[in-house]
């Protein structure tokens, strides 16, 4: 029996990214190439590892989140992926769980406790009180 082997071109560094330690808990600054028009650039996102689904397979992808101008956002990276220039670990915390889902309803109940302790101001506006000055 004749066994056929395939040499694979990927854009992508392989080993590179199979020995990537990256877990739920770290703190990571994903270097993402955007195209614009013509040009190529780079854009980073940084935040918190919340998952990382399917290991170092074929199929594998890393969720991160952060918090941008005070909304969550999220982002699902494959961890093959050629749009990936590079990453790298910023921060590790020591985590008990796989999947770090519950950070979202902890950030969102943060920001409802926030929210109570924002009190209302006066409208005090030049022109209200310029009508004022004017009837006395």
């Amino acid at each position: 029996m004749k066994v056929i082997t395939k040499d694979v071109q990927s854009p992508v560094k392989v080993s590179d990214r199979k020995s990537f330690d990256i877990r739920s808990g770290d703190t990571v600054r994903v270097w993402q190439k955007i195209q614009e028009k013509d040009k190529t650039r780079l854009q980073a996102f940084e935040g918190l590892v919340i998952a990382v689904k399917h290991g170092k397979e074929a199929g594998a992808t890393f969720t991160v989140r952060r918090v941008a101008s005070g909304v969550g956002v999220e982002k699902i990276f494959p961890l093959y992926s050629p749009n990936i220039d590079s990453m790298e670990v910023l921060k590790r915390s020591k985590v008990r769980r796989a999947k770090l889902y519950h950070v979202r309803e902890k950030a969102a109940k943060e920001i409802r406790r926030q929210m109570r302790n924002i009190t209302d101001l006066p409208d005090n506006t030049p022109e209200v009180e310029a009508e004022a000055e004017i009837k006395e």
